[in-house]
This record gives structure tokens, sequence and C-alpha cells, in this order.
């Protein structure tokens, strides 16, 4: 029989189109039923091929959320929200099942984060339809090596990232995403064109000019993030693990 909560949530397209990422928290904790509610919202969401092959580390200790928010960029939130939940692959338990099962394929790895990203993306919807509200910590790959120190991950599984959850005390602008245009198209691929482009850098040049006073936009933030090696670590750790070797 499937989970049933008692909870009451908001309908599902409003709390969707509502989204706003969330770094800043109040310190009311969440309750047994309501992380229960989220968790059983992750572990109903499709799996490829059924292999379920993710596992989640609810991180309740202090020194570890400290050392965690120092290798995540010293973001306070990880240290401060009431839930900080880590959302990584897991093929240690496939191992189990079958011994001579071949897990260091990397397609392997692509269903992990496939996975990882569809269960993640259960649990915040779930929060946020209880009032709560989240923010997803990917810096905690600046070092997948010292995460797996701290949370003992044994081999052949893998840190993605980090989900904290709580109360918000802040309502955030929204942030503008690209026009469908530009996402999506019938048939055959369309790339976006320069005019496309240049009206959505305007657009998110003006959101965070309101927000933060940041001269930025969207091909700006791509120029800071790919014109310079991108966590050369990534591929040498997962083949340590045991993972994406071929």
């Amino acid at each position: 029989m499937s989970y049933q909560s008692k909870l009451n949530s908001a309908a599902t397209l409003p709390t969707i189109y509502n989204h706003r990422s969330i770094r800043k928290f109040t310190e009311q904790p969440l309750t047994d039923e309501q992380r229960e509610a989220i968790a059983q919202a992750g572990r109903a969401a499709s799996s490829s091929s059924f292999m379920q092959c993710i596992h989640i580390i609810r991180v309740t200790d202090t020194d570890k959320r400290a050392a965690l928010s120092e290798v995540a960029a010293n973001q306070k939130y990880v240290r401060t929200a009431a839930e900080f939940w880590v959302f990584c692959i897991d093929y240690s338990k496939h191992r189990l099942a079958c011994p001579e099962a071949q897990l260091d394929w990397t397609e392997g790895l692509i269903i992990g984060a496939v996975d990882a990203g569809i269960m993640a993306q259960n649990c915040l919807l779930a929060a946020e339809s209880l009032s709560l509200g989240g923010v997803y910590i990917g810096s905690l790959r600046n070092d997948v090596t010292k995460v797996t120190e701290i949370l003992q991950l044994p081999q052949l599984t893998a840190p993605l990232f980090g989900l904290c959850l709580g109360y918000p005390a802040q309502n955030p602008l929204y942030r503008p995403r690209m026009p469908l245009t530009t996402l999506v198209s019938e048939n055959t691929f369309r790339q976006m064109d320069k005019t496309a482009l240049a009206a959505y850098d305007q657009q998110l040049a003006e959101y965070y000019q309101q927000r933060s006073g940041l001269d930025l936009n969207w091909s700006k933030a791509v120029a800071n993030n790919f014109t310079k090696p991108v966590r050369p670590d990534i591929l040498p750790y997962l083949h340590h693990q045991g993972l994406a070797k071929r």
C-alpha cells in the first residue's frame, strides 16, 4: 500500500510556479510527519529501470554540518537550515544484490544523476507544498573527497548535491527563466538565436541589478562558470569510487 500523508498540501501547479530558492530560514524545526512526507515523496519518484540507485543522508550532527558548510563555500544556511539532506549515487546495494554486476559504466553514473534529480525535485516540491522552502547545494562538489570522508561513503557511492529545507525567512524576487520558445522545440532542435539571447540577458541583468546591484546577466554567468576548469578532480574521484571507469 502506498504512503498516505494526512498533512494539508498546496495545489501542485501554484506550488511549482511559485518556486523560489530560499537561503534564509527561521529556527522552527520540521515535524517528524513533515520529514516523513517529504522523504516519501522522494521515494515515490520515477527511477530508471527501477534501479533506485540513490541514497539520502540526513545530516543532523552540528560538526558535520559545519564541515560541509566549509566545503560548500561557507554557505551559512548549510549549517543553520532546519534540515540538510545530501543526495548520493548509491550502487553499493546493487553489488550486494548481484556481486558480478558491472557497475562502473558511465551510463550508470548518468542514471544515478538523473534519478537523484527526479527524487530531489519530488522532495523539494513536497516541502514547498507544505509552506516550507529550500535550496540545492551543488557546491558540495567543491571537495567531494572531503564530503566522502565526512559522511563515510563507501565504494560505489558519490555525493551529488545537498538540499537545505526549512521555514522561509525571506520572500526573494522571482528569477526570470528563459522563455519557452528558447527551451522547447518541435520535431527538430531549434537553436537559440542572438536576438533572443540579448533579450534574455537584458531581462536577467535587470533582475540582478534590482536584487543585489550586481552587473550580471546570463551570458556573463556562463563565462564565470565555464571559462576555467570546472572541478577537474571529479572524474579521478569517481574512478576511485568505482564509478564511470568506462
